[in-house]
């Protein structure tokens, strides 16, 4: 595969100086599965990423979701979904999937959730997503590798999906 074949909803590419490769900026409600060596990066506050590879071949992706699901509102056009925890997670593994990955040997590290701005108790959507997506993991039988979640600091992940 070459980088032709890399699959996005993330647009954001640039050369990252700090790790002499290039990289991809995924801002809320994208992904970005490739099989080459490039870094994924993403900020968190209380949005969730998913940063799943396949090991064996070298194939990986990272997503970012706002919120658990789409709640009471059913009409949200198919270019917004992948803001929502469900929709993010099965547009992330079925990409994998397609470009070869096997779904028992995926490796699934999450991040975020975190509750970044005091006072906002009362809907806690970081501990939403992040209730989200370690139930939706375990349902699905995946074991979760790595996870950073919750409390009231905001992230920055670098994902390196070829290591």
């Amino acid at each position: 595969m070459t980088d032709l074949a890399a699959t996005a909803l993330a647009t954001n590419h640039y050369y990252d100086r700090n790790f002499d490769r290039d990289a991809v900026k995924i801002l809320p409600g994208e992904y970005y599965v490739t099989d080459t060596d490039v870094v994924l990066v993403t900020v968190l506050g209380s949005c969730v990423s998913a940063c799943i590879r396949d090991p064996a071949l070298g194939v990986g992706g990272l997503n970012h979701f706002m919120l658990p699901d789409t709640g009471a509102d059913q009409s949200a056009p198919a270019s917004s979904s992948a803001r929502y925890g469900t929709n993010a997670m099965e547009l992330l593994i079925n990409q994998l999937i397609k470009q070869g990955a096997r779904r028992s040997h995926l490796e699934v590290k999450v991040f975020g959730g975190g509750n970044v701005l005091s006072g906002l108790t009362v809907t806690d959507v970081g501990a939403r997503n992040a209730t989200f997506v370690l139930e939706y993991l375990r349902r699905e039988g995946f074991r979760v590798a790595a996870q950073d979640l919750v409390g009231t600091f905001p992230r920055k992940i670098y994902f390196f999906p070829a290591t």
